[in-house]
């Protein structure tokens, strides 16, 4: 029986982004076990934070510029903290997601979440706009007009909500999270930030 390796993330996660190294180097070191047919990965995305129009609050922002500090000061993530003067946040990181999830119909997710998280924390755009992910998905070969019909086709149908939904029954609570599904049996795998090898190992002994 195969098993399968269940990558819970949010594009606007910080921590996700932190760890988007680690995550390459401990995807390349499953190969084996990929084109060997005993493992296969799945991507679930997350869903911080619901719609909203709404500014973020002044709080908040503080807070999460503490976070970028703490993430790049632990793991040595680039971050462009012009965002929080050229941009107006929003807590909002659904339209992000429905990005993805659009973008994996095309085989394009991994590429879709590289353009989001690019766009954000390298060039200080804003992700929860339309026109942010527009560009997104333009950069990556989608047609702009074709993909702005996909996300609204996406919010109509809860797309999005029903695979959050999916992930909370899996109890894939944090971003970014780790679970290995074997038939019934579910394993949380422990994450570390700057080194695959307990992962890795924590894998291999739950397939």
């Amino acid at each position: 029986m195969s098993a399968t390796l269940i990558y819970c993330y949010d594009p606007m996660c910080s921590w996700c982004w932190g760890f988007k190294p680690t995550w390459k180097a401990l995807q390349k070191a499953l190969e084996p076990s990929i084109e060997s047919g005993e493992l296969s990965i799945n991507t679930m995305l997350g869903g911080l934070a619901v719609d909203s129009n709404d500014p973020m609050p002044t709080q908040m922002q503080t807070m999460l510029q503490g976070t970028w500090e703490r993430i790049a000061n632990q793991l040595g993530t680039e971050f462009n903290f012009d965002f929080w003067t050229l941009c107006q946040p929003r807590r909002s990181t659904y339209p992000a997601c429905r990005a993805c999830f659009v973008a994996r119909d095309h085989n394009l997710e991994s590429d879709m979440l590289q353009a989001i998280q690019e766009a954000y924390y390298l060039k200080a755009k804003n992700p929860s706009d339309i026109d942010t992910l527009s560009h997104c998905a333009e950069h990556i070969g989608l047609n702009p007009i074709e993909f702005q019909k996909a996300m609204q086709h996406t919010k109509d149908q809860g797309l999005l909500e029903k695979e959050i939904n999916s992930a909370r029954n899996l109890e894939l609570n944090s971003f970014p999270s780790l679970a290995v599904l074997k038939g019934d049996k579910l394993v949380h795998i422990p994450l570390d930030y700057t080194d695959i090898n307990s992962m890795l190992n924590n894998i291999k002994a739950a397939i």
